[in-house]
């Protein structure tokens, strides 16, 4: 606990020198990170097999090779975005210059969860780094040898005064939010969001909070069958389920509910073989607990594919299961596994009512042909962010925020979005002393008639 206060006392007193504002140091530190990552690539590869059991081609598409695409796009943007950004002035603001500075917040906290080990506990940190922050990171104690690779190539790249890793559990994180940073990026459950937004306010810090939530899938009598198949399949079951904005449930159209089931058993079989639990490349449940959570989960319904599971690897085939109703077990939380419920629906209209009843979810996907139908969705269920005919592609585009609404979170990151998370805007207005303009006055006539004028 010592060390925790000294570390943060440290980057405090390193941010105060201003170092951290000038583009060549917020340049050289992204290029730090690339090549901290290029060169211990093969030691990450390795923790996430060893945490997760990640295939190197998972490992490299959602998480190295992600984080790859984010920094060269912060380090091709960086001086543009942060530049000073000039607004339109007022006719009663004559003679004024009027701009928004971006400014770091200071010294930030990324406390990152264990499903994407890597990708979730850097991708911030690379828009702490280009908005000019310091950054204390505490990674996942639930995926330790990635979060302890993490930690050393960390310790050997960069001064722990501008950015460090600290390993713990429970305890660890409790006594890092005692500490006053000057912003803190949570991503994981929403019951430690509450408890990290509860901590932040007893020094009114600023957060962003990237949680979760039950995001449905809608597959409508006109979807086009087999791609729709092939991308749930592969949204729901990419790192066994383990992902926040995976499909946690589809509303399935009555007319087509068998054609899609028979269609995703074969792709099922496709990308995960005809034995999932013997791929060697098939994402394991990252603990004991939460593989015997899932299993319960197991026990309501009927499963209609897959269902087998192996305890001593961990694994459980994608599975998926009908007869599911609202006061299932499986429907009460956010599943985070390879276990995707069906409902059946016979109206789109009726399935908008039910999700308007629901917490807001992290995601939503729509499958279906008719755009009056798709803009029916997305202007009446509220949600973070989703697809149309296709799912959690949306959050690999740099260009469109990520982030939660209401239960399922707030703020957003990704490309700019992330240097605009720990940047805050700072308005500046600049007057001139060639003139004085005195309408605003209160002995000025003139001024009394025009304002008279222009606000009624």
């Amino acid at each position: 606990m010592t060390d925790i206060k000294k570390i943060v006392a440290e980057q405090h007193d390193l941010f105060a020198t201003g170092k951290t504002l000038a583009h060549p140091f917020r340049m050289e530190q992204l290029k730090k990170l690339k090549t901290m990552l290029k060169e211990n690539e093969e030691a990450l590869y390795q923790a996430l097999r060893k945490d997760l059991n990640k295939s190197r081609q998972e490992s490299l598409t959602t998480e190295i090779g992600f984080l790859y695409a984010e920094i060269d796009m912060a380090a091709k943007n960086l001086r543009n975005w942060m530049k000073s950004e000039k607004v339109s002035t007022p006719i009663t603001h004559k003679g004024t210059a009027n701009y928004i500075v971006k400014e770091p917040y200071g010294v930030t906290l990324v406390i990152s969860p264990w499903n994407y080990p890597l990708q979730l506990a850097i991708a911030p940190v690379i828009g702490a780094i280009a908005a000019g922050n310091t950054t204390v990171l505490k990674p996942s104690e639930y995926s330790p040898a990635t979060s302890a690779c993490l930690a050393e190539i960390i310790s050997e790249a960069f001064d722990p005064a501008f950015f460090c890793a600290v390993l713990g559990e429970k305890e660890t994180s409790e006594a890092l939010l005692k500490e006053k940073f000057d912003y803190i990026f949570f991503t994981g459950s929403s019951t430690v969001g509450k408890a990290v937004m509860r901590a932040a306010s007893e020094h009114l810090t600023p957060v962003t909070l990237e949680l979760g939530g039950k995001s449905p899938a809608i597959i409508d009598k006109d979807a086009k069958i087999d791609v729709t198949a092939k991308r749930l399949v592969w949204g729901k079951f990419t790192n066994a389920g383990q992902t926040c904005v995976a499909p946690d449930y589809l509303f399935i159209h009555e007319k087509v509910k068998n054609k899609l089931l028979r269609s995703m058993k074969k792709q099922m079989r496709a990308l995960y073989g005809k034995n999932p639990l013997e791929n060697k490349n098939y994402t394991r449940i990252v603990n004991q607990k939460h593989f015997q959570r899932l299993q319960h989960f197991m026990d309501d319904g009927n499963i209609l594919l897959g269902g087998a599971i192996d305890e001593e690897k961990r694994k459980i085939e994608p599975t998926v299961i009908d007869q599911i109703d609202w006061d299932s077990p499986i429907m009460q939380e956010e599943i985070f596994g390879p276990l995707l419920p069906v409902i059946t629906f016979h109206k789109l209209s009726e399935v908008i009512e039910i999700l308007k009843t629901k917490g807001k979810p992290l995601a939503l996907y729509y499958f279906g042909e008719d755009e009056q139908s798709q803009q029916q969705v997305i202007e009446n269920v509220s949600f973070g962010g989703g697809c149309i005919n296709d799912t959690l592609y949306h959050l690999a585009n740099p260009y469109l925020p990520f982030g939660g609404v209401g239960e399922s979170g707030m703020g957003a990151y990704h490309g700019k979005y992330s240097f605009e998370t720990f940047s805050h805007s700072k308005s500046i207005m600049k007057q001139t002393t060639k003139f004085d303009v005195g309408l605003r006055y209160p002995n000025s006539k003139i001024g009394k008639r025009l304002i008279q004028k222009l606000f009624h």
